[in-house]
């Protein structure tokens, strides 16, 4: 307080700059939150028609025209369901930051409401101070009638320093309150467009992505029906029928979930019961072992920690690639150097050697445990 004002006038002053910066802060959040967070997305490249193959002429140039072709689909078809994965987590983030906006509002809110009240009691405070007197204990000293009077009048004047204090620290408070709702309704929608944008790219993309996927999957069939029946027989076959045992716990169950299901065909982009793709058999398995994973290989190579190859257990996940970025396969080990998966199409889920998940070995995960 500067030495010549009243204490109404000082209060009147601070409350009036407290107020101003408050009503500033509630606007802008109101302005904030009122933003539409829809934007037109960036296009991605159209995509490139898969490129015709020419016949082959032997028997085996159409198998491994096929073998070919099908890991073209395969990667096709990661690139697609990582894509679908994407987008749910990206609508997921767009509903948290539009509550998020919603919290701000409600805050700035009671923030305006508070600075209100807390106005009007330091203007109270400040007309009950004497009139006329400076609020000090010198003017109680010099306008006291005796010794009792100004200690009556000190007193007095202490509670009423102590309330208006008291009422002023509300009231910055209020200010501050209503600061950082403003902030994190900006943070909120500033994360709400940028999920909402991220949605209508991967849309795009997954739209594109589909179209490649039905035209590599159309060579292969084309490729499959040059096989000979020989051939069509041997890449159906069940293959090792033997017993591994899973063992106790979330990761056992889900070996034995996952080998339960040796014969039933491969489809891309199929998670069960009846067919299934790499991720969706592995999905399947822990599903039901309590465990929910998601429905690519890439992204179910986030989660679990890392184990090496020589310390591989029952139900830790294998992934294929040449890199994190460029994974394709994903297969369950079920002991003894064999793995369980769903390879492709035209083949059932069958339990093969660990290399027999692909050349391109990149790394396990150890999902439980």
């Amino acid at each position: 307080m500067d030495e010549g004002d009243t204490p109404n006038v000082a209060s009147h002053r601070l409350t009036k700059v407290l107020r101003g910066r408050a009503a500033l802060s509630f606007a802008a959040v109101a302005a904030v939150a009122t933003l539409s967070p829809g934007l037109v997305a960036a296009q991605p490249a159209a995509a490139q028609p898969p490129v015709a193959q020419p016949a082959p002429t032997t028997e085996s140039e159409a198998l491994q025209q096929y073998r070919t072709l099908s890991d073209q689909a395969g990667v096709v078809n990661e690139e697609l369901l990582k894509a679908q994965a994407d987008l749910v987590l990206r609508k997921e983030e767009h509903a948290k930051a539009t509550a998020d906006v919603e919290t701000a509002k409600l805050q700035a809110g009671q923030a305006a409401a508070d600075e209100e009240a807390f106005r009007t009691q330091v203007d109270e405070l400040g007309r009950a101070s004497f009139q006329g007197a400076r609020f000090n204990r010198l003017s109680a000293l010099l306008t006291g009638s005796s010794t009792q009077d100004f200690l009556d009048r000190a007193s007095m004047l202490g509670v009423l320093a102590a309330d208006n204090d008291e009422a002023l620290d509300k009231l910055s408070g209020a200010v501050q309150l209503a600061t950082d709702a403003q902030r994190l309704a900006e943070d909120a929608q500033h994360r709400a467009q940028e999920a909402i944008t991220a949605a209508e790219l991967l849309t795009a993309q997954i739209t594109e992505k589909r179209t490649a996927l039905d035209g590599q999957i159309a060579q292969v069939r084309a490729a499959m029906n040059r096989l000979s029946n020989n051939e069509r027989a041997r890449l159906a076959d069940a293959g090792d029928q033997g017993v591994y045992i899973g063992g106790p716990g979330a990761a056992g169950k889900a070996v034995d979930v996952a080998l339960a299901q040796r014969g039933k065909m491969y489809v891309w982009g199929a998670a069960g019961p009846n067919t299934f793709d790499c991720s969706g058999l592995t999905m399947y398995a822990y599903a039901a072992a309590g465990i929910s994973l998601p429905h690519s290989s890439r992204s179910q190579y986030t989660m679990g920690k890392p184990v090496s190859r020589d310390a591989l257990a029952p139900g830790d996940l294998l992934f294929y690639g040449s890199s994190a970025g460029t994974i394709h396969h994903v297969a369950m080990y079920v002991g003894g150097g064999m793995i369980v998966h769903a390879s492709t199409s035209g083949q059932p889920v069958k339990v093969v050697p660990v290399d027999g998940g692909g050349s391109d070995y990149f790394g396990a995960k150890r999902i439980v445990g």
